[in-house]
């Protein structure tokens, strides 16, 4: 048993003091037990109940907050700690939607039967260290195993994010999930849809955001849990034909998910992940046979970044993240060709530009998307792809692709037409851009000579540089 911090024993001798238990619970101890924190986010459970706690905590002198007061947790920041403090729980639920009707229990056993998975149903006793475990978590992590405190049918049916829990933790933790708990998970996976979709999102990024993401989306499709929230996933498993003439979507999907984690150098990258989960999600709707008797999916990026938008509207992502997300899948194919030396400086111009921001996550994706056995195709296409960034960099440099602008910009446009503002000017200032794009920087008489042809074409001054 690690040592606790001495925090957590300050606090403990103060409830002590006040004649109430208190217990270090949940994942700050099963992170402790794995070495894989140092005691964070310190979560207690006390017999104190949530009034006396508030009490006692201001009485202390610390800041504290009551946004979870109704469900029995007091916050406060202790001795610079953030800490939450939460009452003996020993709810019921209405089996209908996912509120609890909160109850509070006389006994820490009591609380620790109501956690998802015995994992998190152990607990510390401070100031005394007592070391609780009723359920065997300590067990289940030395067998790497996911179990439920009650029958997972029970824990389930009161709250049906923990089934989704359950394959976030197995990607976390890369634990295996028990045979009954998985039972229980593909038995009542339509019962996931009794809960919001804002709290099925938040499940969903901390699945894609874990150490292998790909255990926890093999256990949501075979237990029928993606086909809930995210049926696009478990469509990919598409009939392969007697020729086998397109590989397995969904195998290459994982794969590419695996690829995209391998080239993060940081933080996970959720919003890259989940592009990557998606990026052929139109590769079912776009399926169809070529005149030569080959399978194609033509233009199953369109298609997908549309799916991708309308599946992650309904799940209540960010705006920004599905614009990223569905941006990265319309241009995951823009690549394919360079490597046959069609592209211009314009065309590497025109990539950069349409990535803008998303460039180097793009660059990531399509290196992701390479999944072929063939290593030798493998080996050329990540030449060409060695080749493209290097070509980029070149240009930059040269240019500053990162900021390309048309070589007039609007007060100038304005001044020399004699013109408002107004549409004139933007449709000027885009035929500029364009031309920036094609040829690269123009001097200032080469930028002015192309706007005057450009009005004097549009008959916007029909006597135009005359």
């Amino acid at each position: 048993m690690p040592s606790v911090p001495p925090v957590a024993d300050e606090l403990g001798r103060a409830f002590a003091d006040a004649g109430f238990e208190l217990h270090l619970v949940g994942g700050s101890v099963r992170d402790a037990l794995l070495g894989r924190a140092a005691w964070e986010d310190l979560d207690f459970a006390t017999s104190a109940r949530p009034e006396q706690t508030l009490e006692l905590l201001e009485r202390l002198g610390t800041t504290t907050w009551t946004t979870g007061a109704a469900f029995g947790t007091i916050g406060a920041m202790f001795q610079g700690e953030r800490v939450e403090v939460t009452t003996f729980r020993a709810d019921q639920y209405d089996r209908v939607s996912r509120n609890p009707i909160v109850a509070y229990g006389d006994t820490l056993e009591d609380d620790l039967r109501r956690r998802d998975f015995t994992v998190n149903a152990m607990a510390v006793s401070v100031p005394e260290h007592v070391f609780s475990d009723p359920f065997d978590g300590r067990g289940d992590l030395a067998r790497r195993v996911l179990r439920t405190p009650a029958t997972p049918e029970e824990s389930f049916a009161d709250d049906p994010l923990r089934m989704l829990r359950a394959a976030r933790f197995a990607a976390q933790l890369e634990f295996e999930v028990d045979a009954d708990v998985r039972a229980a998970m593909t038995a009542m996976s339509g019962d996931l849809s009794r809960i919001t979709a804002e709290r099925v999102r938040d499940e969903f990024v901390k699945l894609m955001g874990a150490a292998d993401p790909v255990l926890g989306l093999r256990l949501l499709v075979d237990t029928g849990l993606a086909e809930v929230f995210l049926p696009e996933l478990p469509a990919l498993k598409m009939q392969i034909d007697e020729h086998a003439q397109h590989k397995d979507v969904y195998e290459h999907t994982l794969t590419v998910v695996r690829n995209a984690v391998a080239l993060e150098d940081g933080a996970p990258d959720v919003v890259l992940r989940i592009a990557a989960l998606l990026h052929d999600i139109g590769k079912p709707d776009t399926k169809g046979m070529g005149t030569d008797g080959r399978v194609t999916f033509h233009h199953h990026e369109l298609a997908g970044a549309r799916m991708a938008k309308r599946r992650l509207r309904e799940l209540k992502f960010p705006k920004e993240q599905i614009t990223a997300i569905a941006h990265l899948i319309a241009l995951h194919l823009r690549f394919y060709g360079y490597g046959r030396g069609e592209w211009t400086d314009s065309a590497v111009r025109r990539y950069v530009t349409d990535a803008g921001d998303e460039l180097a996550r793009l660059h990531k994706l399509t290196r992701s998307d390479v999944t072929t056995r063939n290593k030798r195709k493998a080996a050329r296409l990540a030449a060409d792809y060695d080749a493209l960034e290097e070509r980029i960099a070149r240009i930059e440099e040269e240019e500053d692709l990162a900021r390309v602008r048309p070589d007039l910009d609007g007060n100038e446009i304005m001044r020399l037409l004699g013109v408002p503002p107004g549409r004139v000017v933007g449709e000027a200032w885009q035929h500029l851009k364009e031309i920036r794009l094609d040829r690269g920087p123009l001097s200032r008489d080469e930028a002015e000579a192309e706007l005057w042809r450009w009005a004097k074409e549009r008959g916007v001054l029909p006597d135009a540089g005359e």
